[in-house]
Order: C-alpha cells, then sequence, then structure tokens
C-alpha cells in the first residue's frame, strides 16, 4: 500500500512538472548559457553572495550526448569543468543586436583620469536667482549615453569650448 502510494505522489509530481517544463532542442552551433548553482558563502565569478550571477555564458554547443545532454565549448579558464551538461542547466541565447555594443576604450593619463569630450548640447535652460540668471547646458559627453548627460554652467562650457557656441548661434 506504501509503494501504490510513492507511485502515485510521484506520478502526480511528474505530471506537474511536465505540464512546465518542455524539452530544450539544441542545434551543434547554437549559443546557450550554462546555470551557476547556487551556494553560500561561494565567490564565482568575482561576485560573492546576493550579486553572483546565476548564468554564465554564452559558450557554444559542440555536440548533443544522449538526449537529454549537451556537450559545451568552455573558456580556458572553466577547463577544470567537465563540459557535458543536462539540459535542465543551459538556457538557450536569443542573439539581439542590442547586446553588440561599439565602444571605443578611452585614452587614460598616468594618473588614471581621462579627457571628457564634447559631443553635442541637448538642451537649455536659464535659472533665475534673486539678483541674477544662470544659463545651462544640456551636455552629452563622448563614450557616454544620453540618459548619463550633465548639466553645465554655459560660461564654463563657453570657456572651455568657444568654437561650438559660435557654430550654435549663427
Amino acid at each position: 500500500m506504501i509503494r501504490d502510494r510513492l507511485r502515485a505522489a510521484q506520478s502526480r509530481k511528474k505530471s506537474y512538472y511536465d505540464i512546465k517544463r518542455k524539452a530544450l532542442e539544441l542545434e551543434i552551433g547554437d549559443k546557450v548559457f550554462l546555470q551557476v548553482a547556487p551556494m553560500k558563502r561561494v565567490m564565482r565569478f568575482g561576485k560573492k553572495g546576493k550579486l553572483c550571477p546565476r548564468y554564465a555564458g554564452p559558450f557554444e554547443v559542440l555536440e548533443r550526448v544522449g538526449e537529454i545532454a549537451y556537450k559545451i565549448a568552455l573558456p580556458p579558464a572553466l577547463s577544470k569543468i567537465h563540459n557535458v551538461f543536462h539540459d535542465f542547466m543551459l538556457w538557450k541565447y536569443i542573439p539581439d543586436p542590442l547586446h553588440v555594443w561599439s565602444y571605443e576604450p578611452h585614452q587614460i593619463r598616468d594618473d588614471l583620469s581621462y579627457e571628457k569630450v564634447l559631443v553635442e548640447i541637448l538642451d537649455r535652460k536659464e535659472q533665475v536667482l534673486c539678483n541674477r540668471t544662470i544659463s545651462w547646458v544640456k551636455v552629452l559627453w563622448k563614450n557616454h549615453l544620453v540618459k548619463r548627460a550633465s548639466w553645465e554652467g554655459e560660461d564654463d562650457m563657453l570657456s572651455r569650448y568657444p568654437s561650438l557656441f559660435q557654430d550654435q548661434c549663427m
């Protein structure tokens, strides 16, 4: 009687699992993320605790091993790890053109600083104080996103970039 009840409970759990889970079908050359097993007080990929990544990758699928396992091309840094994984530890990577960033490295000086280069002026505003008015310009810098544009004093910017303001005045 106990065995029958255990079999029934296992069957019920399996049916619940099968409803939510569909088999992962990968082909050779597809890219996948590898799930990193959560373990407390273990540092993975330079992060510890909550900041530790859940997935690593993307890695390329080399071959299918059996019905539900795949051989993955791991980098040399992970050469001590066996490279065959069950499909529930893999997450298919869907390529997105937004994931590719154009990157120009900063010219870093010896004192670890770099020169900010003005790209364009996005907006202007004036702030009225008791007895004077201050003009501000919203500046987009090179290697910064639009949301990282900063408000700078127009007088300061005029002294640093006079040619840019002469072009805009005309």
